[in-house]
């Protein structure tokens, strides 16, 4: 039997939108012979759909698209495998379950609900879903298959040191012998995911000795980032398809003869590159948006993230603003350009000197007395974020933060200021990572300019200033930011493995920690790492944290 994977990008509440996609791939599915079209986790009503599970009317409509599902691919050759939201038994105290749908011919044959509710990082299902009971396997054309929606897959006591859920829904499966697991999954992207998620169903598939098959979300929604990667394994647990990654794909595989093919070449780099590219273009898109603004220092941050912008959306809907202040290099305003020149986008600049100059007047009555300090660069910032504002209402343009997860980290970035914008493109990389996506994407041709990528990093909101006047060289700081934001490890640990001095590490973590008021207020961070700050990273705001 050949079964095809479809990986498709679906918009959280686009019935018709996620309705029209999945009928022309089961369409095309079926013209290349496959007998079974799988689609992903929540492809009818989009992943995450979060409180709109708890809306009547989201649910119902939820149900009315799998009857137009059903109609409207009666008449193909393929079933068709996917993945919806639908109301839950009354007394089950849940508004939803997390199903499955089988529809062959217009008919529905079977209904399989997950089992296994995610709680941890950016996941919080039991806060809407009704677990499943007991699972049934389902034959279709003679061929038993087990269905499992994404976590179902991944407690195999084989495979994990240590088990989040007392059962194994696979492993239960298995007991009633099916020929083929298919597993439909909504599996956000961080770094070393997809070779993660590979090793762990080749195991499944050598414990079981079952083909297994794979097909996963592609898109952004929100902060997540869904890289594809959907893929199929033969009974030896041996890669025999793989779809593309950050891209709708389709493939067809028949599970029994395929041929084992090699397993993609991965870099962390370059995929990195792409979730931020696929995730800006998706979150300006599906928030109905054509246009970006981005604020051009001269320095390596608003760089990437035009960059970014740039591959997103086109040239001809990026604009860079230079805004310079009594403190602005000339040269920064020279790299800006040149850099824009390379990406083939509009450049404008907005001397703020003299509103800098206007600001400092109207407050001097109040400062008297008082030492210049922080306080005169944040106005500087400050103005630059109300200047972004003003254009992004005037031409209905989102503003694209630039700062990168070092500088929110510590607190090195002014709320209200450069913290302005509708989206955190690069608030996922430390600083270390913002140059070596910089290096990646000059491989080919300099486009960003050797200059910025050779400069010191600076904010220039005061005479020779440097990054490294306030904070650790980032070769320092990265490191015990990922230790402690990442993995959750202790000063102590951190120093100890870095050989760092503790009182170094402790001064960083103080930072951190008095920091997370800044962070709660910050746009959407994109998510490429596996503890992001945003929706994964909950921490109360005031604290006393004894480090």
């Amino acid at each position: 039997m050949k079964i095809a994977l479809a990986q498709i990008n679906p918009t959280v509440g686009d019935f018709t939108g996620n309705l029209e996609k999945i009928v022309a791939v089961s369409r095309r599915a079926a013209a290349q012979g496959a007998r079974l079209t799988v689609f992903s986790e929540l492809a009818l009503c989009g992943y995450p759909p979060a409180d709109f599970l708890e809306k009547p009317s989201f649910l119902a409509r939820c149900r009315a698209a799998v009857d137009e599902l059903a109609a409207a691919t009666r008449e193909l050759s393929t079933a068709v495998l996917a993945g919806v939201a639908l109301p839950a038994e009354r007394e089950s105290g849940k508004p939803a379950v997390n199903a499955a749908v089988l529809l062959d011919g217009g008919h529905l044959l079977l209904e399989q609900h997950k089992r296994l509710l995610p709680f941890y990082d950016v996941f919080d299902e039991q806060r809407y879903f009704a677990p499943s009971r007991p699972q049934q396997v389902v034959e279709l054309d003679g061929l038993r298959l087990a269905i499992t929606i994404c976590e179902d897959a991944w407690n195999d006591k084989n495979f994990w040191p240590r088990r989040l859920y007392a059962v194994d829904p696979v492993e239960e499966l298995m007991r009633q012998q099916p020929a083929v697991l298919i597993n439909l999954s909504s599996s956000p992207f961080w770094h070393g995911k997809r070779a993660l998620r590979r090793q762990m169903l080749s195991a499944i598939a050598r414990r079981d000795g079952v083909p297994v098959l794979f097909s996963n979300q592609v898109g952004g929604n929100d902060s997540l980032v869904f890289d594809g990667s959907s893929m199929a394994l033969n009974a030896r647990g041996e890669l025999i398809a793989q779809a593309a990654s950050f891209e709708e794909d389709l493939i067809v595989v028949d599970p029994f003869e395929a041929p084992v093919v090699p397993a993609p070449e991965e870099d962390d780099t370059e995929a990195a590159y792409r979730a931020l590219v696929l995730g800006t273009r998706d979150y300006v898109r599906k928030c109905g948006f054509k246009k970006a603004l981005v604020a051009l220092s001269g320095g390596i941050d608003s760089a990437l993230v035009a960059a970014i912008a740039t591959e997103a959306l086109g040239a001809e809907n990026v604009l860079g603003i230079g805004m310079p202040s009594p403190y602005s290099s000339t040269g920064s305003i020279d790299d800006s350009r040149e850099l824009a020149a390379n990406l083939g986008i509009r450049f404008e600049v907005i001397p703020i000197s003299g509103l800098f100059a206007e600001f400092t007047r109207a407050l001097e009555p109040l400062f008297a007395g008082t030492t210049p300090d922080t306080t005169e660069e944040n106005i500087q910032s400050r103005i630059r974020g109300c200047l972004l504002m003003a254009l992004s209402n005037k031409f209905s343009a989102l503003v694209l933060t630039t700062g990168n997860k070092s500088e929110m980290a510590v607190g090195y970035c002014t709320l209200y200021g450069d913290m302005v914008g509708a989206l955190a493109v690069i608030g996922d990389l430390v600083k270390s990572r913002v140059y070596a996506v910089c290096r990646w994407i000059n491989r080919g041709r300099e486009v960003i300019p050797h200059s910025i990528l050779e400069k010191p990093p600076s904010a220039e909101l005061r005479p020779d200033q440097k990054d490294t006047d306030s904070l650790p060289p980032y070769e320092v700081l990265d490191p015990i930011l990922e230790g402690y934001v990442e993995r959750y490890e202790t000063p102590e640990q951190i120093a100890g493995a870095n050989h760092f001095p503790l009182e170094l590490v402790q001064q960083v973590v103080r930072l951190v920690e008095r920091s997370e008021y800044k962070r709660q207020q910050a746009a959407p961070v994109l998510k490429v790492t596996c503890k992001s700050f945003g929706m994964g990273r909950r921490f109360p705001i005031a604290v006393k944290v004894q480090v």
